[in-house]
């Protein structure tokens, strides 16, 4: 049985499907020793390449899909590698073997907050999608006084550069000033669209912090900088979601209610060592510039079917 080329090697963790597209129409995957083309098909045995290098291709039997929940700080980049040296959201996750993690869409680097990881390339790619209009939510502080037609205009629907938007949902929270605080809804992912939406109506971001994605929310405790592995029955909720088919394995134990908290320790634990590392370097902490590294790796142990409980 043949599958196409980008959903194969999406599913076995070398890109997201549109990230794998963008690599097949540069050139930089060969498959049986020809340039790869888009639409392409092919079976499992295929000798398949990226920038020369064989990679391997897994049937969806052999993939146990992990999710990652991320807390992520102001002045990290979403990508695996910046030409300037900033800090990305890859150097604190734990290192894998055989596969990577791929985000579930991005944040600008102003903006913190809840960014999920898996290592499905194409549990990410439908999650991203518009047509599933899964939603955001975000807490936004903004500076300037809202009237209620500005409201009105947000949840109406005004057209920005790139087409028209909307918040689903407003919600007001509290008010500092000339400060607000608002909890508001998209179910899309648009470059910088929270932001852009304020901009039309006059309003400045000054705090943006995402805090739920579809009904996965930011755990209370996960501190900046942490993450935490999302345990079976929530992974089958993201997979139910965009209709895939039901995970059966996972490294998290879904039976054991104290292995939250001692994730959410854990997490603490290695935030704190690589701050502390770094101030023992003889250079000044600067947020804005870098970032500490965790040492944090991913769980060796074999996973195990059972009550989607971990072998350890």
């Amino acid at each position: 049985m043949t599958e196409k080329l980008q959903k194969v090697l999406a599913r076995s963790g070398h890109g997201s499907r549109r990230e794998i597209e963008q690599m097949i129409a540069s050139g930089r995957i060969r498959v049986d020793g020809h340039v790869a083309q888009l639409g392409e098909r092919i079976e499992g045995e295929a000798d398949v390449r990226i920038d020369g290098h064989k990679v391997v291709v897994k049937d969806e039997t052999s993939m146990v899909c992990r999710v990652l929940m991320y807390h992520k700080p102001e002045g990290e980049l979403v990508t695996r590698k910046d030409p300037e040296g900033r800090p990305t959201v890859y150097d604190r996750l734990p290192k894998l073997h055989g596969a990577r993690w791929i985000a579930v869409g991005r944040l600008d680097v102003n903006t913190s907050g809840l960014l999920l990881f898996t290592t499905d390339g194409e549990l990410a790619n439908r999650l991203m999608h518009p047509s599933r209009e899964i939603e955001r939510e975000y807490a936004v502080r903004v500076f300037g006084e809202v009237m209620h037609h500005h409201l009105h205009n947000l949840r109406g629907g005004v057209k920005l550069d790139d087409g028209p938007a909307r918040f689903k949902k407003i919600v007001p929270t509290a008010a500092e000033g000339m400060n607000q605080w608002f909890h508001v809804t998209l179910t899309e992912g648009r470059n910088r669209e929270v932001r852009r939406l304020w901009e039309s109506q006059g309003m400045q971001v000054s705090r943006l912090i995402r805090v739920r994605y579809g009904d996965v929310k930011l755990e209370k405790g996960l501190v900046q900088g942490a993450w935490m592995e999302l345990p079976l029955d929530r992974v089958n909720y993201l997979r139910r979601l965009v209709d895939l088919p039901k995970e059966e394995q996972s490294f998290v134990s879904m039976t054991d209610k104290k292995e939250g908290k001692r994730q959410l320790q854990r997490a603490r634990r290695a935030v704190r060592r690589s701050k502390h590392g770094r101030a023992g370097s003889g250079s000044k902490p600067d947020s804005s510039k870098s970032s500490p590294r965790s040492k944090s790796k991913s769980p060796a142990r074999k996973p195990s079917t059972r009550n989607g409980r971990s072998s350890s």
